[in-house]
């Protein structure tokens, strides 16, 4: 059985540059050991499959059940040159939270 990830978590995102970055962070214990085990550099890359362009780095923040993840070469080259609709990748948190991962 699959649930979204946003049922057991919620994040927040920006951009550092051209790299974007997503702070996902788990509502409980249980939900932060779910997203350690289902939320690779692998499987986020491949959510931003045709946004995400560059390497995918994991960071993980047990102290607040978080992970944050740094998706580089995914914003057009940052806020201030980029022709993309959201060149500070405030939406990705929020696309990324509706991923389906395992129950």
């Amino acid at each position: 059985m699959k649930i979204k990830l946003l049922n057991i978590a919620h994040g927040r995102s920006g951009d550092k540059g051209d790299a974007a970055n997503i702070g996902i962070i788990a509502y409980d214990d249980k939900g932060f050991e779910k997203i350690k085990k289902e939320l690779t550099t692998e499987k986020v890359k491949k959510h931003f499959e045709g946004i995400c362009f560059g390497e995918v780095e994991r960071f993980e923040l047990p102290n607040i059940r978080a992970l944050n993840f740094l998706l580089h070469n995914t914003l057009g080259g940052g806020g201030t040159v980029s022709l993309k609709h959201d060149a500070q990748g405030k939406t990705l948190a929020a696309a990324l939270l509706r991923m389906e991962i395992d129950s």
